[in-house]
């Protein structure tokens, strides 16, 4: 099982090339391709022209160094309902699909389409997704690897809270690929996202099983806010999790969505407080494998 944490934080800080360093001299397997910058940056190298050669220079800067690329994160929202500008995404979307296999991950997750809100649209969204995750299975198919369908909530303003939303529920996730019916389209479970949505997490982890839980998301919060924060140093009962994805025979990699651990650090200790970021990850796949 590989040990992983995604590039956000230390791309944004750094820039991806020193962000893939960084991680592994912190002491990680491998590392999670954060596409999120292709949303909202339009100067983000992605975005360009010559975006295979930037690819291809990531790609070098890894095998250098080496450290592989487990798993990715497609940009997101992966919808807005405005005709043109989900046409955009969608191409966004396919590129860093093809971006992730040239940097060798075996998976990318790609959110849910959730533009309509989950209490009075459920079915049109299942539709809406379950038809979204099959028009990238071609893609899949042509690059080689898979799409990993990711839990999420949404945000009520007039309650004030946090409510479910697509494949907020196993049974629910479980029904979502089970429709799109193909082993390209898997499971990343947010744990931080269960959280949220008041599941049980072990639960969660048992309902998915092995064979549709593929990638993780691996974070704390205080189950109010997603935190994004160390595990351990919020709510979530580790001990329970890791003994659910022992009992399934959990086969996919290990991989931190917990940067915003690293945000109050001053620069001087982002690489040691990388390297204990690394420790707790050690710490948590020793409970699994154990």
């Amino acid at each position: 099982m590989l040990l992983s944490t995604q590039t956000d934080f230390f791309g944004r800080v750094y820039g991806d090339k020193e962000a893939i360093r960084m991680i592994k001299a912190a002491g990680f397997d491998a590392f999670d391709m954060s596409f999120f910058e292709m949303f909202g940056n339009k100067d983000y190298p992605m975005n360009g022209d010559g975006w295979r050669d930037y690819v291809r220079s990531l790609r070098a800067v890894a095998d250098a160094c080496g450290i592989v690329c487990n798993q990715a994160h497609a940009p997101f929202a992966s919808s807005t309902g405005d005709e043109s500008d989900d046409k955009r995404r969608f191409d966004a979307i396919v590129r860093s699909i093809e971006a992730a296999a040239m940097l060798g991950a075996k998976t990318i997750v790609v959110h849910p389409k959730q533009h309509l809100p989950y209490t009075t649209c459920k079915e049109a969204l299942f539709d809406m997704n379950v038809e979204f995750y099959r028009t990238l299975v071609p893609y899949c198919e042509q690059f080689g690897i898979k799409v990993a369908c990711e839990n999420m909530w949404q945000y009520n303003k007039a309650a004030g809270r946090i409510i479910d939303s697509t494949c907020s529920r196993p049974e629910e996730f479980c029904a979502y690929l089970d429709a799109v019916d193909s082993p390209f389209v898997v499971a990343c479970l947010d744990i931080g996202h269960a959280g949220l949505t008041d599941e049980d997490l072990p639960h969660f982890v048992r309902t998915l099983g092995k064979k549709r839980l593929q990638a993780l998301h691996v974070h704390d919060n205080d189950l109010h806010g997603d935190d994004h924060m160390l595990p351990f140093t919020r709510k979530f009962d580790f001990a329970a999790f890791t003994a659910a994805l022992s009992d399934i025979g959990y086969a996919g990699d290990f991989t931190f969505e917990a940067d915003n651990f690293l945000v109050p650090f001053p620069q001087p200790l982002h690489a040691e407080a990388a390297r204990f970021m690394c420790s707790v990850g050690r710490q948590l796949v020793h409970m699994i494998e154990e």
